[in-house]
Parts: C-alpha cells; structure tokens; sequence
C-alpha cells in the first residue's frame, strides 16, 4: 500500500469515528470545523485519485443528485404492524395473556415507540448492502442509496463477531430542532408547510434526489435485529450487542420483570417524551426472549409477543381567530380552524379539521371562542370542545358553514344522509380541477412522475385545466417555465408516454370518478371490459356487479352523464391511454373458480398475497377478508391468523395450501 492509499483509509477511518461519536454518541471529540476540515481533505484526495474510490467512503454521504426509481424488494421476514392499547387495563391484558399463554416466567423490554417511518436495513460481512421500507409488509422500496447520507446508520460496521447477513430494523425520523427549520425555510419560499416530522420524514426518503435527503439530516433509531446467526437469545441483549457494532440504540429501552415495572416506565415516559428531540407516541413492549417470541408466534397482522401502548393525546386551550373552508379534489368542503399559536407534543399548532357543518354546529363554536385542541394519535390537530365558561358579551360571531365555494362562488350541495357539503362545479372550480389532476398522476393510478407543486406550475402557466391535457404538453413549452431544464421536461415527456401502457383498470381508477378505488376499479372493468360498456351501462347493471352498491353506480352514472368528463375520456382515448382490458389477461380468464368465496391468509413463497388474489378473480372467485358460512375456501400459507384457522375448523371451511390452489387452476 503507497503513502497516498494509507492516507486515504486512515482519514476514512477517522471521519467515521468522528460521525459516529456526534450522531450516535451525541459526544464529538472535535469541532464542526475540524472535522469539516477532515472531511474536506479527503474529499480532496479522493478526487485527485480515482483509483482509491470506495462507494463506502463517508464522503458518498452527502448522495448524489441523479433520479431514479426505486426497485420493489420482498422483504425476508414480513414486516407486520403491532396492536394498538390504549389503557394500562389493556397492558394488563396483555401481560396477563402472555403469561396464560407461556405458562413461565417472562422478562418484558420495554421501548419508547418512535413516530418516524420504517426502515429495514440489510448487512451483508459487515457492510449496508439494502435499506427496504415498509411498503405493503410484504414488499418495500428499495431506498438504499437515500438511507446511505443519513449519518448515524453505519455503511461499514465497527468491532467484530457480527453475522455475515443480518437485518436490523428502526426508524427514520426527522429531528424537532430539524422540522422546524424546513418549515421555516418552506414558509419564507411561500411552500406547503410539512404537516408533522413523520410525513417529512417519509417525504425525504422517497426523494429521488439523495443530496435534497442528505441536506435533511435525517436520524435514525434502530431496535429490532433479525436473522438466523443472533449473537443472543434475548432481544435486549442483541440490541446491546448491536450497539458495539456502531448502530444508534436508543439507551431508553429497559428490561421489566413484572407488571409494576411495566407501569413506572409508562408514568415516567408520558410526562419525559415532551423533552426528547424526537417525536414519540407510546411504548412497545416485547417478550425478551427469542424462543418464547417464536412459542407465541403470530397473527394474520402483527406478533403476539409485543403489544404498542399509545399515549393519550396532548390536550391545550387556545384561542379560535377565524375559520376558513377548503375544498379538496371531489368537492368536499372542510372547514378549518385557525387558532393562536399553541404548542402541542413539540409542535406549533396554528390550524385544526373541524370536519363538517355537524361538528361546528355541536361545538356551538363563535370567534374568539377558547378552544381545547388535542392531536389525536399525536399527529392529527382537532378541536374537542369549547371553554364556555369564559365567553363574554364581546364574543364574535356564530360559527356558521358557508352556503357558496370559497374558490369559484357556486352554490354548495349537500347529498342526502351524507355529513359533507360539495362545490358541484367541477370543471370550473381550480382546488378540484389540480386535486383530480395530483391524483390522476399519482403512482396507483397513472404513475406519471410530477408532484402538486409541478402541477401548480403547469396549471398557473396555462398548460393544462383537466388531465388530458397533460398529454398535449409538449417540450418547448415546458422549457419556458421557471426551474425546467431539458433533463426535468425529458423525464415528464418520456414518463407521460410510459402511463400510456397503464392496465384499464388503474386508467378507471384515475379518472377520480367518486367513490371508484383500486378495488371498485378493478371490478367494473373486468364486469364491463371497455369504457365504452361502461358507458352504456345502466343502474341496475352495475349494481350487480360484485361489491357494487347504488351510490358508487349511481357516482358512475353521474360522471359519464357529464359532457365535459365523456370528452375528457375520448381524448384520452385518443392520446392512446388503455380503455379496455388487454386481451392476454381475458384469453387467461375462466370460469374455474366461479361461485367460490376464498380467504387469502398468510405468507406465501412461490407468489405475493396480492397475486394470488388476483389469480382467484382472473378466474372467476371472488376474494374475501373475513371467514364465514359463504366461505368455501381459505388460501392459507405462513402465518395464517389463529381467529381465521379457529373459525374455518368450525364452519367446516376447507384449507388449501397455495400447491392445492394452484393445481385447481392447472385442472
């Protein structure tokens, strides 16, 4: 090894001993500057000598600002949500259940539930090789290069004796001290304010840019370890272990042998969470023990061996200053109240949903009313009730619901047995016409890769007033708007032209007609299987449609008897877009399981739960969610939840395993 080589693996070295003492000691050993200065001079070299690059290095930290999609990747273990309680009779539940269920003694470890987005991360000899989110459970996003500028996660582990494939799963989280930074810096550029860290965090992390994430200085609290070579047979001692190898455990995770242990951590942590630089919104407890975890096993949904307790929401008084109404993308006006600033869980709240006309009228609430605020869940604002006993004769007006759109002046309806009033100009009104349009791109649906604030811009500019214009855009156009360069408008042109190979069913779950999700979409093209069926179609023949009930046909009919929305689809018709189901997928099609009521359960190895649900359609059954006597079969693989298996033996419902399923379809 020459001089130069020596030096540049010895700075490295350094500079990751310096990271890992500020962002997952919080003790640094030196300033900012000199560790800038460090950092500085092996940027330097590495510049200088190409040949010693490492895509390791803590100078790769700062993310490059290439796009790119991210990949799908199935998570190895499944990653399944926890119970929620709400009580400490419900921790005593399931405390007691655990202890009927073990019947030993058990070791509880108490942790501090972290308010941040999921993460996975995968190591492979000692080296960040994934770092997968949630996703649907089953599946994540591959977001490693992201996950890579976040300082505290190592790329290279410390110490020794770890295994050579493991995963390690946490949190990302975006700091108080951070939120309120953006916020401000969004405010003075007169951007939409992040609603909570929670949302920016996950926000950041699905950036195509990794030096906008880098600049975020994202955290990351890590407290669960998985694989099959664990160093320990208990979870806090892996954790511990874990530790030493240079990862960021949060040092608030103690162990409980009994119920009072249990309630003491609770007590204290309810009041001491409001001082830490994180947002926080319970407790999970675990079983310590691995072996014991593995006797209990799972539900369809979430582990028995771990419970989430939920602090009960942060309450505050605080002064109604006016309400204003917005109105979302079907029409739904929400009235909303601005109040004087008041702190709750960490954060300024200015604003709180007050729903509908209901609630205002139950609230009997009057400008300049003091208000109790509560954020439900800790993220949600909403006002509970009104501080009466304070009102004087100076109090303002009535809180009343407006009778006209705030946005275009047209009257207000509200549809018979629904709480929500609607502005019914809907190719006239801007909130509703952008709203279609964000949801019409959005990645369930078209999948065209712009975000609202792109669609503002190309809105305000002219260039488009309903989503098909969206396909008369054109290059020289979009390089006369502010901040486009060739490379932006490149991407929306090519991803433009890709939506146009988008299945019919996710087209019809586009178009925003109300009450028409995923599901309802799927159903009516493959009951209808073009548009122009669709079209014809009467009442009663969509009503007997699976699942389809008279308000969704009755939402159906309304929209194609509107000019403007026909014209709309037979431009996109015309642009290319797919208004009818592809021919493969009908040549596939059979009559196999027609009349079956099936139960999908568990995890599965040779296809994905969503697959298999979509094979039982393409053959004519029908997907169900819950066991009862219509029930014929139940799909079960890994997993299955105990309820669904307890109630099929007593129904006499038959169990398959996915070999059995797929050999009915092949006879």
């Amino acid at each position: 090894m020459n001089e130069i080589e020596a030096k540049i693996k010895t700075l490295r070295k350094e500079v990751e001993q310096h990271n890992y003492n500020y962002y997952v000691l919080s003790a640094p050993t030196i300033s900012d500057y000199v560790f800038d200065e460090r950092l500085k001079e092996l940027q330097i070299l590495e510049n200088a000598h190409p040949e010693y690059a490492d895509p390791y290095s803590p100078t790769q930290r700062v993310g490059s600002d290439l796009s790119k999609e991210f990949e799908q990747v199935t998570h190895t273990y499944p990653m399944l949500s926890l119970g929620n309680t709400y009580s400490e009779d419900e921790v005593r539940e399931f405390y007691n259940r655990t202890m009927r269920l073990l019947n030993e003694p058990f070791e509880l470890v108490a942790e501090l539930k972290y308010d941040g987005t999921s993460i996975s991360l995968i190591y492979e000899h000692g080296r960040l090789t994934h770092a997968i989110t949630r996703g649907d459970g089953t599946r994540g996003d591959d977001v490693t290069s992201n996950v890579k500028t976040i300082r505290s996660i190592p790329l290279i582990l410390m110490g020794e004796h770890y295994p050579d494939a493991f995963e390690i799963r946490g949190e990302i989280l975006l700091p108080w001290a951070e939120f309120d930074r953006l916020n401000k810096e969004r405010e003075e550029q007169e951007e939409p304010l992040f609603a909570n860290p929670r949302n920016a965090a996950a926000g950041t992390l699905k950036q195509q840019n990794a030096a906008i994430v880098s600049s975020r200085k994202l955290d990351a609290y890590l407290y669960y370890l998985l694989g099959d070579n664990l160093p320990a047979d208990t979870h806090y001692d892996n954790l511990q272990i874990a530790r030493t190898w240079g990862f960021k455990i949060p040092d608030v995770i103690r162990r409980c042998c009994t119920l009072d242990d249990v309630f003491s951590y609770l007590a204290y942590w309810d009041v001491e969470r409001k001082n830490l630089p994180v947002a926080t919104d319970g407790v999970v407890l675990k079983v310590n023990s691995l072996l014991q975890q593995r006797n209990l096993g799972f539900t369809a949904k979430s582990p028995r061996w771990a419970i989430a307790y939920k602090f009960q929401a942060e309450k505050a008084v605080t002064r109604l200053d006016f309400v204003t109404f917005q109105v979302g993308r079907t029409g739904a006006v929400t009235p909303v109240a601005n109040l004087d600033p008041v702190v709750l869980s960490g954060t300024t709240i200015k604003r709180a949903s007050l729903h509908n006309a209901d609630i205002i009228e139950g609230l009997d609430l009057h400008i300049g009313d003091y208000v109790y605020v509560e954020k439900g869940g800790e993220i949600i604002p909403k006002i509970t009730g009104v501080d009466t006993e304070v009102r004087t004769m100076l109090m303002g007006d009535k809180v009343r619901f407006i009778t006209q759109c705030p946005e275009c002046g047209a009257f207000l309806v509200r549809p018979a047995g629904e709480s929500a009033h609607y502005c019914p100009n809907e190719s006239g009104c801007p909130p509703q016409i952008k709203g279609r349009i964000e949801h019409f791109v959005s990645r369930k649906a078209m999948d065209i890769h712009i975000g609202p604030e792109t669609v503002e811009d190309l809105y305000n500019a002219g260039y488009i007033k309903n989503i098909a214009d969206l396909y008369t855009l054109n290059l020289p156009d979009l390089l006369r708007l502010e901040r486009w360069a060739d490379k932006s408008a490149r991407n929306l042109m090519d991803s433009l032209e890709e939506s146009k190979t988008v299945p019919f069913e996710r087209v019809l779950f586009a178009l925003g007609i109300r009450y028409v999700g995923e599901t309802v979409a799927k159903r009516l093209a493959y009951a209808f299987l073009n548009i122009e069926q669709l079209q014809q179609a009467s009442l009663e023949s969509l009503m007997q449609v699976n699942e389809i009930g008279e308000r969704i046909a009755r939402s159906v009919l309304d929209y194609f008897a509107h000019e403007d929305n026909t014209t709309i689809v037979k431009r996109l018709a015309r642009y290319g877009l797919q208004m009818r189901v592809d021919q493969t997928i009908l040549s596939d099609r059979s009559d196999t399981l027609n009349g079956l009521s099936i139960v999908v359960s568990g995890t599965f190895t040779k296809h994905s739960r969503d697959e298999y649900k979509a094979m039982i359609e393409q053959h004519g059954g029908k997907c169900s969610s819950s066991v009862s006597g219509k029930t014929n079969y139940i799909l079960a693989g890994d997993h299955i939840g105990p309820a669904k298996l307890e109630k099929a033996t007593k129904l006499g419902v038959k169990i398959i395993n996915e070999d059995e399923f797929l050999n009915i379809l092949e006879e």
